[in-house]
């Protein structure tokens, strides 16, 4: 990613970020996307690396059968709604709609896979076909929770999928 130097004088500013934008593209990232707003980032931004470090610990333990790793990677709401090149990565959306405009939007489009009470919500395709997720609970000790079922009921299921799966499905989001 470090093709690009700035102090060439025949540097392209645009050609450079279509440069960027089509390495993201080609990566083998799995997006945790958290909210921008304040509570997102001091309640489930913690929770976003905790589960970021579950799924490194996974990789590891798969690296010798894995064909294709992937990276994990931490980023808000905002720079993932406005960065439609990372919208073809499987991405896990963590914390309520009240919060993470991308659960927001994921709300009304995924199927529920578990709730308990309207408290804590598991939002995924159980079949693995559309690798988009959405985590969260009525309040962040139910958020804590939620994250916890999902790695203990899902997690495994999903990052096979994640490393299998050629072509996310995606609706444009």
């Amino acid at each position: 990613m470090n093709d690009y130097d700035p102090e060439s004088q025949d540097a392209d500013p645009q050609e450079a970020q279509d440069a960027r934008d089509q390495e993201l593209a080609e990566a083998h990232l799995l997006l945790i996307v958290t909210g921008a707003h304040l509570r997102a980032e001091i309640a489930d931004r913690p929770l976003a690396y905790q589960l970021r470090t579950r799924v490194e610990d996974w990789v590891e333990r798969h690296t010798g059968v894995l064909t294709q790793p992937i990276a994990a990677v931490v980023c808000s709401d905002v720079w993932y709604l406005n960065q439609k090149v990372l919208h073809r990565h499987p991405t896990i959306s963590l914390g309520g709609p009240g919060v993470n405009a991308l659960s927001a939007y994921y709300f009304k489009r995924l199927d529920t896979a578990y709730v308990r009470e309207d408290e804590v919500i598991i939002q995924l395709d159980p079949e693995y076909v559309d690798l988009r997720v959405c985590v969260w609970g009525r309040d962040h000790e139910r958020t804590v929770e939620t994250v916890n079922l999902f790695c203990e009921r899902f997690l495994d299921g999903y990052l096979r999928a994640v490393v299998t799966q050629v072509e996310p499905k995606t609706d444009g989001a």
